[in-house]
C-alpha cells in the first residue's frame, strides 16, 4: 500500500512540474507575442510620425515658396516685400531643417524650446496645430454629396431662374398719400384746435 501511495505522490509530483513548465513556457511565449506587437506598434508610429514630418516639411516649404512669390509682386525695397523675403527664408530653413533631423532630436529641442519659452512654444503649438488640421483637411478624400453641402457649395451664388420680384405691403396713411393725391391724410390735433 505505501508503494501505491508514493506512485501516486510521484505523479501528483510529476504532474506538478509539467503544469509548472507548461506555464512557463506559455509565459515566455506571450511575452514574446508581446514583444513583437509593441516592436511592430513602435515601427508603425516611426513611421507616421516620419511621414507626418516629411507633410510638414513640405506644408513649411509650399508656404515660403508662396511667400517668396508675394514678395517679389510687391514694390522693390518696401517693407513687406522685406517682411516677406525673411519670413519665407526663415520658413524654408526652417523646413529643411525638420526634413533632416532625426525626431528624437527634434523632440529634444522642442522640449528645452518649451521649458525656455513657455508661451512662445505654446503659440508654436497653436500654429502647429493649425496647419496639421489644414493638411489633414487638404489631404482628406472629399465628401460625398449626400453627406451635405460642401465648402464650394456654400460659396457658390443663388441660382438665377427667375428674378426675384418684391412683394406687395399693406399701405399706411403716408404711402396711400403718395399713391393717390386725391387721398389727404388727416391731420392731427392739437390741443387748441377745435
Amino acid at each position: 500500500m505505501s508503494e501505491i501511495y508514493r506512485d501516486d505522490r510521484d505523479v501528483r509530483r510529476e504532474a506538478g512540474d509539467d503544469v509548472k513548465r507548461s506555464a512557463e513556457r506559455l509565459g515566455e511565449d506571450a511575452r514574446g507575442a508581446a514583444e513583437q506587437v509593441s516592436a511592430r506598434a513602435q515601427k508603425e508610429a516611426m513611421e507616421q510620425a516620419e511621414r507626418a514630418k516629411g507633410g510638414a516639411a513640405s506644408e513649411m516649404s509650399g508656404i515660403a515658396s508662396a511667400l517668396r512669390t508675394a514678395a517679389q509682386e510687391m514694390r522693390s525695397g518696401s517693407p513687406q516685400e522685406r517682411t516677406f523675403g525673411q519670413v519665407a527664408e526663415s520658413l524654408a530653413g526652417a523646413s529643411d531643417a525638420l526634413r533632416d533631423r532625426d525626431l528624437g532630436e527634434l523632440a529634444g529641442d522642442v522640449s528645452a524650446f518649451a521649458r525656455r519659452n513657455p508661451l512662445g512654444f505654446l503659440g508654436g503649438a497653436a500654429l502647429a496645430g493649425f496647419a496639421a488640421t489644414r493638411f489633414a483637411q487638404a489631404t482628406s478624400e472629399p465628401r460625398s454629396e449626400s453627406a451635405g453641402a460642401t465648402h464650394d457649395d456654400a460659396a457658390a451664388p443663388a441660382p438665377t431662374d427667375a428674378p426675384a420680384r418684391p412683394t406687395p405691403t399693406a399701405p399706411t396713411p403716408a404711402t396711400a398719400a403718395a399713391a393717390d393725391p386725391a387721398v389727404v391724410p388727416a391731420q392731427p390735433k392739437t390741443p387748441g384746435d377745435s
